[in-house]
């Protein structure tokens, strides 16, 4: 069985040959190829060399397209920190809509035009020369909450929601748009799953959540499923809170983060979604043994049922040990016999 179809088949209940294993590697994929995570997530060509080594090293059922937040939001003309050997991040001080009336000027930017977002859709490109119809290719797309932070500072959108939500919900149109535009690119390049990032949204109360988020998730969602794709749905931080909300998104696959509870998720989202996690990253990849994380897996597994994926809550750390890191492709075969 392929790593490709193992993936269907758990999405579709259906029987498979082990537990697939797609645990987010990114600054962990850069150092393992030995090259500066600026260049990695810079230059598609050296992000699907290092991707591909570690899937092929460590026994990963993915090629994944996930990097950094930061590509809708340089396309749209955002201030981007740059550093050599770490993530690009937002310079909140100078955010690009600090001042409101510049959303009403904004231009949707084209996902081929040349830019970071335009960089991502040729790694989806070359992940289908190179690995097409093998391993699953999983593009990547910002959330509502999670752009408009990129966008507008996340202190300035939490006020927003309380004291002015219908410049929030302007907001998240013009998120909506943009990311369902970069998602059609990436699913028109290749890509087999799309993920959708919203790791602010955790911070959201469950009011604020029903009534201004999760009409976006959702239409953000419905709109990746209309280009024939699953979406995988990744929320860092405790999700808890907002799990009848998430209920309702139809999502195929959700990573559930260590601070959530999993006993809770699987009763509140259904048998028919398929969980990864909910490991948590430094205490055991990085800080346990392979022991340690072959009892936690067993762990989240059992809380999980039949449709769990092998993974971390979140990205695998940098410096996690090889031989931690080779204990999760150990556990699926493990558990599959």
């Amino acid at each position: 069985m392929t790593p490709l179809e193992r993936m269907r088949n758990t999405f579709a209940g259906r029987p498979v040959d082990r537990l697939a294993v797609q645990p987010i590697v990114m600054t962990f994929a850069a150092r393992f190829a030995g090259i500066p995570y600026r260049d990695y997530v810079t230059d598609y060509r050296q992000l699907v060399s290092a991707q591909l080594r570690v899937a092929e090293a460590f026994g990963i059922d993915l090629a994944s397209l996930c990097s950094d937040p930061c590509r809708e939001a340089a396309d749209c003309g955002a201030t981007i920190r740059w550093f050599a050997d770490q993530p690009p991040a937002h310079a909140a001080s100078e955010a690009l809509l600090r001042d409101k009336r510049t959303l009403a000027t904004l231009k949707l930017p084209d996902p081929l035009g040349g830019g970071r977002m335009h960089d991502r859709v040729k790694g989806v490109a070359l992940f289908r020369e190179r690995v097409g119809g093998f391993l699953p290719i999983l593009g990547w797309v910002e959330g509502p909450v999670a752009q408009a932070a990129d966008l507008r500072g996340i202190d300035a959108v939490m006020l927003d929601l309380v004291d002015d939500p219908a410049f929030a919900t302007d907001l998240f149109e013009f998120v909506t748009a943009l990311e369902l535009a970069f998602a059609k690119a990436q699913v028109e390049a290749g890509a087999d799953i799309i993920g959708v990032g919203d790791a602010a949204s955790s911070l959201v109360s469950p009011g604020l959540y029903t009534e201004y988020v999760l009409p976006y998730q959702q239409r953000l969602i419905a709109g990746i499923h209309a280009l024939g794709c699953p979406v995988r749905l990744h929320i860092c931080g405790n999700i808890d809170h907002l799990l009848p909300g998430i209920a309702t998104l139809g999502v195929e696959m959700i990573d559930v983060d260590y601070p959530s509870d999993l006993a809770k998720v699987r009763p509140a989202l259904g048998p028919e979604v398929t969980i990864l996690g909910n490991l948590e990253p430094v205490r055991y990849l990085l800080n346990g043994t392979p022991a340690q994380i072959h009892t936690e897996l067993t762990r989240c597994h059992a809380l999980a049922g039949e449709r769990f994926i092998v993974g971390a809550g979140c990205e695998v750390p940098p410096h996690t040990p090889p031989e931690n890191l080779h204990a999760l492709a150990a556990y699926a075969a493990a558990a599959a016999g």
